[in-house]
């Protein structure tokens, strides 16, 4: 018999280990006991404080993502299943164009909670760190790196204000707190080739560490709420570089700003990401002809395969560290199922230790560090509770069919920019080992709904919904062919495409592109434009374009369209080991900005030392007097890089000055590159130029060799041609 537990003090919480045969659906209403026995929810008497928010209680249904689910073809199937509210700025407490604010879902759950009786558990993920997300783009945030006070003052104080309100004592709150933070303190910010200066910047100030101490001490005083506070994924975490020193830092944020061990009640895995719950097919320990399965390229000697091994283990780490055992563990299943006609029935290949594994491997992304809009993922494992040992629930963290990101450039007033890891054209980065990122294509803003996202997922559900992952068993009608298709860009290494829309009797979810007979995209193209690239120069090639929809049935080709390459243009400068890759960030040749992304690689056989290196890139200043340039990101971090806008005494053809690029330090190995280094160019009274003319322009929207951008070490010319 447990003590009651001191005036103010918390009570404990107890950890029941439930095996997966105890597993219940969290919409049925069906309460766990300790012995695995189920009772109706309604005779059992609510508790101040429970060990297993989940254990026997219905979860709220949020009624914005219910309707919008139920709004697309077969959605009905999955619309009353419960996912998290998120809170990720400060004008989501009160609502957003028009939408629910947090009391409002609050007061949404207790009607839920008085129809159908019993506990009632609500989800919530708070996110609004400054600074945060100092790794992607894309969730970047409205609070600046040092605008910790901001974040407490408020984002915290308001949430706590409105959850400790008695109004809503009888509900049962979960709440995930920032996502990916604290992981990016250990795998971004150490000095490693995948370290941004943001996520320097932000382990150096203490402001992710202090700001998730101050949100779990805070709503950790609240008695009816569980804090789970978030890990990442096995893909991240699950290397031993990794694994403690991020227990570490979790147990470091958990007794900062006046917390302790005893406001966390667990944590949680892959929110928002698609790590696979388990890989069936093939164990860690498995061999192929001598090589152990951690040295395939896939698993990459990491120590896990899929999430549920790696939380079970996490977990043991976790209480080793000081955490109390009694903590729990969640995994967000919304979008890790990977079925459909891709999914392996089996193990792979023995002829290689890679083959096996890729042949085995539910988990279908092309690589782990891949996370915007995969594409060819399903919805996981519906929310259930205690399936396993440690776990307290598999969630829907994620609402599926919110995107994770822009596939372009949208302008907006969230602080949500644009991640290049979003574009079903990026070539990678170190953080995915450059590798194409599989995203989907023609997504909106992070948070936003993503129709075609979310019809794929259901499509490709593992489970199954409906007993199939079809949502439109009947459907056997081919989209329309493609119409109009036509080249609207070339380089001498590659083309862009663009057609009009197909239309479907249900809805077109993507299109293929053929090169003659060879399917160039990897992912289905979501969106009627497409880059080949990696072409050669002056040679003919003939595309075609078939569409799809989510039942699979696909449309006859298109009529074809011929193009030839460009010339190759410049002195590839085989004897200074360097080359430029451009690519145009910038749909406009006419608006007020000239957006370069460039990538410095080393062609050469040792380190290329890129204190030695200069680049220019030459434009016409279209009248301007002054013009300014901007670095946006760099991957080897802005401050590391040099710009300098030279005007030319004597205007040349497409030029009449040049940004010179140069970098105080750093060095780029052998066969590598220096990652993206996204600049912006812009008139000093902001009006327009034209850039169709300019020297060094190019249309081409995927990095390609740019002989037109010159590149120099220590002064003599090593890549391109200078305009003249």
């Amino acid at each position: 018999m447990q003590p009651e537990p001191a005036p103010g003090a918390r009570r404990p919480r107890l950890r029941r280990a439930l095996s997966a045969a105890a597993a219940l659906l969290l919409t049925s209403g069906l309460v766990a006991t300790a012995s695995g026995a189920a009772v109706a929810a309604e005779d059992v008497s609510a508790a101040a404080r429970v060990d297993n928010p989940y254990v026997g209680a219905n979860v709220y249904v949020n009624p914005e993502w219910s309707a919008r689910a139920a709004a697309e073809p077969g959605g009905t199937a999955v619309s009353n299943q419960p996912t998290f509210v998120w809170l990720d700025r400060r004008a989501a407490i009160n609502g957003v164009n028009g939408g629910m604010g947090l009391r409002d879902h609050l007061d949404e759950a207790v009607r839920q909670q008085q129809q159908k009786g019993g506990e009632m558990v609500f989800q919530v993920v708070v996110y609004n760190l400054p600074g945060r997300d100092c790794a992607a783009l894309a969730s970047a945030g409205e609070l600046g790196p040092n605008d910790l006070p901001i974040y407490k003052s408020e984002f915290i104080d308001p949430i706590t204000q409105i959850l400790s309100d008695p109004a809503y004592a009888s509900l049962r709150i979960a709440t995930i707190i920032e996502v990916d933070s604290l992981p990016n303190l250990v795998t971004n910010a150490g000095g490693t080739n995948t370290t941004t200066p943001q996520c320097e910047e932000m382990k150096r100030n203490g402001g992710y560490v202090n700001g998730i101490g101050y949100a779990l001490n805070k709503l950790g005083d609240i008695p009816n709420v569980y804090n789970y506070v978030d890990v990442a994924h096995h893909g991240w975490l699950g290397w031993d570089s990794n694994f403690r020193p991020a227990a570490q830092l979790f147990y470091q944020a958990a007794n900062a700003e006046g917390a302790t061990p005893a406001d966390v009640t667990g944590f949680i895995s892959n929110t928002a990401n698609y790590s696979a719950l388990t890989e069936p097919h093939f164990k860690i320990t498995d061999t192929v002809n001598g090589q152990t399965v951690r040295q395939s390229k896939w698993v990459d000697w990491n120590y896990y395969l899929d999430e549920l091994s790696f939380v079970q283990a996490f977990r043991t780490e976790l209480i080793a560290q000081g955490f109390p055992s009694s903590i729990g563990m969640l995994i967000d299943t919304s979008r890790n199922g990977w079925g459909g006609a891709n999914r392996p029935t089996g193990p792979g290949p023995l002829t290689s230790v890679d083959a096996y594994v890729n042949g085995s491997r539910v988990d279908r992304r092309i690589h782990l560090g891949n996370w915007c809009n995969q594409a060819g993922a399903g919805l996981g494992e519906r929310p259930t509770v205690a399936p396993a040992a440690g776990v307290d629930a598999y969630v829907w963290a994620k609402p599926p069919g919110e995107s994770d990101g822009a596939s372009e450039e949208i302008p907006n007033d969230e602080g949500k920019r644009f991640d290049r890891m979003c574009d079903p054209t990026y070539t990678g980065n170190a953080r995915n080992n450059f590798n194409m990122s599989g995203a989907l294509g023609g997504a909106p803003l992070s948070g936003q709904w993503f129709s075609a996202q979310f019809r794929e997922l259901l499509a490709n559900a593992y489970p199954p919904v409906n007993g199939g992952g079809n949502p439109n068993p009947g459907d056997t009608q081919a989209p329309t062919v493609p119409a109009g298709l036509t080249v609207t860009g070339k380089t001498s290494s590659s083309v862009t495409l663009s057609w009009t829309p197909s239309t479907d009797n249900v809805a077109v979810t993507g299109y293929d592109v053929y090169r003659g007979s060879t399917k160039v995209n990897t992912t289905p193209v979501v969106g009627t434009t497409f880059t080949d690239s990696g072409l050669s120069a002056s040679t003919a090639y003939s595309y075609t374009v078939r569409a799809r929809d989510a039942a699979g049935n696909v449309s006859a080709a298109s009529v074809a369209v011929s193009v030839t390459t460009d010339a190759g243009g410049g002195n590839p400068g085989p004897t200074g080991n360097v080359k430029v890759q451009y690519r145009n960030a910038d749909s406009s040749a006419t608006d007020n900005a000239i957006r370069p992304h460039l990538r410095i690689a080393n062609t050469g056989t040792s380190a290329l030392n890129l204190s030695t290196v200069t680049a220019r890139y030459y434009f016409t200043r279209d009248g301007a007097s002054s013009v300014n340039v901007f670095c946006d990101w760099a991957q080897i971090g802005c401050s590391n890089i040099r710009t300098n806008v030279v005007n030319l005494s004597t205007p040349v053809n497409g030029a009449d000055a040049y940004v010179e690029i140069s970098f105080t330090s750093g060095s780029v190995a052998a066969g590598q590159n220096t990652g993206d280094i996204q600049l912006r160019i812009n008139k000093s009274d902001w009006s327009a130029f034209n850039e169709a003319n300019d020297y060094s322009y190019g249309t081409g929207t995927s990095f390609a060799d740019a002989p037109k951008i010159p590149a120099y070490t220590s002064g003599t010319l090593a890549w391109g041609t200078a305009a003249a």
